[in-house]
């Protein structure tokens, strides 16, 4: 399926804006890690203080504890959490302090016959998606929702990370990504061959068109701009 390209000035504060709308409506969302993100979720919580309607998960976590600066609990609980006048109704805090093996399988129980309906990803230089990196045997895995294993990239820290057909499930998969450095990487995934090299090129073989917030730098190798 094509995905839905929206090239915007600002897709942080564009982001934000649809996590605040869903947030009103409710159900399961889904937070991504990354450079940027959190500015999407400082304006989320502006637009919408009570997410007491809300589920709250993470498509991966470095395995460090909650407090470290690496963790992307952290990163949301400062930037979104913190600024709320009503908590979710439940947080599914991956446990980056836990074995690896384990926090992976406490994941993959808590997300059977879970509908997810507003997941958020990020997309990496080398085409990766959450913590599923090319060339990693993760990214093969159909029989499990959760796995954990090593990074492709810096950050070199374990993690546990959604699978691949858990993504692809999704009622609402949205990737959000700026700037030049994201270019060559948006056109494999967008554009290019669907491919495991390019993890992030597997959300389009989902039942629904994949959104995509992005700059103009971003978008630029895009056949067409």
């Amino acid at each position: 399926m094509q995905p839905e390209l929206h090239v915007v000035h600002d897709p942080q504060a564009t982001v934000g804006e649809l996590l605040a709308e869903q947030a009103k409506r409710g159900g399961s969302i889904v937070l991504t890690g990354g450079s940027g993100v959190a500015r999407a979720y400082r304006r989320a919580a502006e637009r919408t203080p009570d997410w007491g309607r809300v589920t709250l998960w993470w498509g991966d976590e470095r395995c460090v504890p909650p407090d470290d600066e690496l963790s992307n609990y952290r990163l949301a609980k400062e930037s979104l959490l913190d600024h709320l006048e009503v908590q979710p109704r439940a947080v599914h805090r991956i446990r980056g302090e836990a074995p690896p093996e384990e926090a992976a399988a406490e994941l993959d129980s808590a997300l059977e016959g879970i509908e997810l309906d507003f997941l958020l990803l990020g997309l990496g230089p080398d085409g990766h998606m959450a913590s599923l990196f090319p060339g990693s045997p993760q990214v093969q895995v159909t029989d499990r929702r959760a796995v954990d294993g090593p990074p492709g990239l810096d950050p070199y820290v374990h993690r546990v990370t959604f699978t691949v057909p858990v993504i692809q499930s999704a009622v609402r998969i949205v990737f959000i990504t700026s700037g030049e450095e994201k270019a060559e990487a948006v056109e494999r995934a967008f554009a290019g061959e669907v491919t495991p090299d390019v993890p992030a090129s597997l959300t389009r073989l989902a039942p629904v068109p994949v959104e995509v917030f992005l700059d103009e730098a971003a978008a630029a190798r895009m056949p067409g701009r």
